[in-house]
């Protein structure tokens, strides 16, 4: 039986994922970023970030193909040189295609960032919130027994080295929004979902003061560590499409 080629994993993971059916931010270039969609794959590397690091680990590692949540061009346009050419060149040297899936996989319903959180919280997800053109990117779910108290203990849990809490809300909410990453834009919406407690990686000072005044609970667990998730759950299903072996490269970022 011949290797499955690059190209083939790029066109599964976008079907699965509906990437065109995603208004994403221009620099995303959700697909192939680098590499030759011809070139057999053999084994598969992920990672949350096409960071230098990541790169020379999948290099190393002997992974054909890297799948990433952050791609290689959030700086586009750019001169490749420095720890840009670095980069490029571990890429190259090591004959590593690069494949992104950007907000798609934050919103995708099953293996998605988000979908992902609510299950490892041992929550069912009961609908979507914040959209964008349309389409639904964080995850609505329903809270058990236990309100706040128990909500917070399975994030801590869950998110031993970087979970905070802003708890201004209600104590005895029965649903939640889960918003990876960066989703500080849905603060002063969440009124519009019926909930008052939002689960997402960063924000930024004033929402403090938000939750303060719209009575919100809010908490920031880290961008990185939110969208571990996805990424994981795509590469799984990659392997078990193809029956090729896969690696997560983890990362120390706190952020």
């Amino acid at each position: 039986m011949s290797a499955v080629k690059v190209g083939e994993i790029e066109s599964y993971v976008r079907r699965l994922c509906m990437a065109d059916e995603y208004e994403d931010d221009a620099r995303a270039f959700n697909g192939l970023q680098f590499g030759d969609c011809e070139a057999p794959v053999e084994s598969v590397a992920c990672a949350v970030d096409a960071g230098i690091a990541e790169c020379r680990a999948a290099a190393e590692m002997g992974a054909d193909l890297l799948l990433v949540h952050h791609g290689l061009f959030w700086d586009f346009p750019f001169p490749i040189t420095g720890a840009r050419h670095e980069k490029i060149s571990l890429l190259v040297e090591g004959g590593v295609a690069v494949v992104s899936m950007h907000l798609p996989l934050d919103a995708h319903r099953e293996i998605g960032n988000n979908a992902q959180i609510a299950k490892a919280l041992g929550l069912k997800r009961v609908g979507s919130c914040g959209e964008i053109a349309g389409r639904g990117i964080g995850t609505l779910a329903e809270v058990p027994e236990g309100g706040r108290s128990e909500f917070a203990s399975r994030l801590k849990r869950l998110f031993p080295g970087t979970y905070k809490a802003i708890e201004f809300g209600s104590e005895d909410f029965r649903c939640a929004a889960i918003c990876s990453g960066s989703s500080g834009d849905l603060v002063a919406r969440l009124g519009e979902f019926g909930v008052d407690t939002l689960v997402c990686g960063e924000l930024r000072q004033h929402h403090y003061l938000l939750a303060q005044e719209l009575k919100l609970n809010l908490y920031p667990c880290g961008h990185y560590a939110t969208e571990t998730f996805g990424i994981k759950s795509l590469c799984a299903a990659v392997s078990e499409r193809f029956g090729i072996p896969w690696k997560f490269i983890s990362s120390d970022n706190p952020l």
